[in-house]
């Protein structure tokens, strides 16, 4: 049922898109479909996780799925930085693009959460419930870091694999810079908070009797 209606959410932000091409003839905005493909990645490879845990399968296969969905994951919420975007392209209403992009970042935090409650749920079944939670506070900082490295660097998730050397150099100039890393650090812990503020809300509804 989850599965569907995030297809149907993300069918409604292709919509609205489609509308705004039609009415502009621009595709202005068209980057936001790959970005919510983008985003549609770490779900899937938790789902792969879920399954493949559930049946047993080798640990390898596992893993790999879990490093795939913790190199990907980065890409659901930073559809909300897209927001910048708004005022800037022109063409249709402030409050029309507002909502579009926001449809794609909602859309695409919703497939985060998702995809965080899926491998917490692994997690907990296979270490227990103390594991299951500890292990939010680095998945939800390494996700702020992709999304810094994202935005303001340009990096993608794929740099990881094709670019490592690059990717490690800018980190290690940052790192060396006192107001670099400072800002850096600021803005990393802002983002983990708001990420983790925003699962914890999406958990208690999906969970509701979590604490009994």
């Amino acid at each position: 049922m989850t599965f569907f209606a995030l297809v149907a959410a993300s069918g409604s932000c292709g919509a609205l898109l489609l509308y705004r091409a039609l009415e502009t003839h621009s595709h202005d905005y068209q980057f936001l479909i790959w970005n919510l493909v983008l985003a549609w990645v770490p779900f899937v490879a938790a789902l792969g996780l879920y399954d493949a845990d559930r049946r047993g399968m080798p640990r390898l296969f596992r893993g790999a799925l879990a490093a795939m969905w913790l190199l990907f994951l980065p890409n659901a919420p930073y559809i909300v930085t897209d927001l910048l975007h708004v005022g800037v392209i022109s063409g249709e209403p402030i409050w029309f693009d507002a909502l579009m992009v926001s449809s794609f970042a909602g859309t695409g935090l919703l497939l985060g959460f998702g995809s965080l409650l899926l491998v917490q749920s692994v997690v907990t079944r296979s270490l227990g419930a103390a594991w299951g939670w500890l292990m939010l506070a680095p998945a939800l900082g390494l996700c702020a870091v992709g999304i810094v490295l994202g935005r303001v660097y340009r990096f993608n998730s794929w740099d990881a694999l094709v670019r490592p050397g690059a990717l490690l150099r800018t980190v290690a100039t940052r790192a060396t810079d006192p107001s670099a890393l400072m800002g850096g650090a600021a803005l990393v812990v802002a983002l983990t908070v708001s990420l983790a503020v925003g699962y914890f809300v999406l958990y208690a509804f999906a969970r509701p009797d979590a604490s009994d």
